[in-house]
């Protein structure tokens, strides 16, 4: 059996385990990434990731301490405005709409909008240029056991690999929290989630919209142009049933619904990428750390996409383990260590967590007492000024000021 050492072991080479790879090899620790399946990086490629993903504010510090920001940035979107629409009323066209526009609290936007599989392709672009990083694929954790001075894991190819810090980032399903003990809470809402991308006649203006009706929030998030026309990322999220059905529509027939859907805010919508179904949960461990072991993304919380909280919540995490990392090097992966890591992030992430679930159940609602309370709420929140920036920085991730 072949045994390695190093600093970090990363189970799991999603777009959050690939990031903490770059930021702590970046950081010059010894760093293992491995994963059971390759990335796809190719939009037309068999299981691609046609959800994109908008990096906020606070995210662009920690991509650009990993070496990614400057691979990335000729591929983004910037979002400027953040628009929130009401479309609950008898026929699905916007009753109330409000903008929330990042220049009234910051000079930059309020983040910048990439597709997941290009993410993944330029993150192990990334990877290959750092000498201290090995990214393994086809090779996933078999079995775990820690002890005072390290983590023990053993992996699928028979490799043991002795590490200083284990940072589960497999997903909402963790082999690596489920061998450590970590139970998890699970919030189910029976709804899933349509990723997909349209092309539309009037322009996005780098606008990120999202409409609410019944089912959850059908959201368009910019991208650049596709063949000359401009382009939008959509996350359309319903009741299972109704997701289902939508995707196995004929195309013109999708087209139609979807335009209805959101209200012919941008002309006729036209699909342009295939159909992808993701189920949508609520989900939080019980604790973020265990003996030389980590939890960060889906291993440690999942959310609805609602509000670009998702990976960037999973940023927020690598920021705090990276800033433990390199003021104690010499402590990397003891008790100590995770347990301030576990105090920083746990309560921001319960709120958030908490919050985000009241958010998709008031979006899900068609009632019409319902919607109307709805409506009420997007119109007041946006007449008081101080309350809204507060939600708009909240929203970023940046502490209110």
């Amino acid at each position: 059996m072949t045994r390695i050492s190093k600093d970090i072991l990363i189970s799991g080479g999603g777009v959050a385990g690939l990031s903490a790879a770059a930021v702590f090899g970046s950081a010059g620790f010894s760093v293992l990434c491995v994963d059971p399946a390759p990335p796809v990086t190719e939009e037309t490629a068999d299981g691609a990731d046609l959800r994109t993903t908008a990096f906020l504010q606070p995210s662009l510090k920690v991509l650009k301490e990993a070496g990614l920001w400057e691979r990335l940035a000729p591929h983004a979107t910037d979002l400027q405005v953040m628009r929130i629409v009401d479309a609950g009323g008898k026929t699905p066209y916007p009753r109330v709409t409000r903008d929330f526009n990042a220049e009234d609290v910051s000079d930059l936007p309020f983040g910048w909008n990439l597709p997941n599989w290009l993410l993944r392709r330029e993150m192990v672009a990334r990877l290959d240029e750092l000498p201290n990083v090995e990214f393994r694929t086809g090779v996933g954790t078999k079995s775990v056991l820690t002890r005072d001075a390290e983590a023990l894991v053993t992996l699928s190819d028979g490799t043991s690999v002795s590490a200083r810090l284990l940072v589960a980032a497999d997903g909402r399903n963790s082999p690596v929290r489920e061998a450590v003990g970590i139970g998890v809470r699970t919030f189910r809402y029976g709804q899933k989630a349509l990723a997909f991308a349209v092309t539309h006649p009037e322009p996005h203006d780098n606008v990120s919209t999202e409409i609410h009706r019944s089912g959850g929030p059908f959201t368009l998030v910019p991208l650049p142009d596709r063949d000359g026309k401009p382009c939008s990322a959509v996350v359309w999220m319903e009741r299972g049933p109704e997701a289902l059905r939508l995707a196995a529509l004929p195309e013109d027939e999708f087209n139609a619904e979807m335009t209805a859907r959101s209200g012919a805010m941008f002309g006729p919508l036209k699909l342009v990428t295939r159909r992808t179904v993701w189920p949508i949960i609520s989900q939080i461990a019980d604790r973020l750390w265990a003996e030389r072991t980590a939890l960060i993304a889906e291993a440690a919380h999942v959310v609805p996409p609602i509000g670009a909280q998702g990976l960037n919540m999973s940023l927020a995490d690598l920021r705090v383990l990276l800033e433990l990392a390199r003021g104690a090097p010499a402590h990397l992966g003891e008790e100590r260590m995770l347990q301030v890591y576990h105090r920083r992030r746990y309560p921001e992430v319960a709120g958030r967590v908490t919050g985000i679930d009241m958010l998709n159940r008031t979006s899900m609602r068609g009632e019409r007492v319902a919607r109307d309370l709805r409506a009420a709420g997007i119109a007041g929140l946006y007449g008081l000024p101080p309350v809204r920036k507060t939600l708009m920085r909240l929203g970023m991730g940046v502490r209110p000021v």
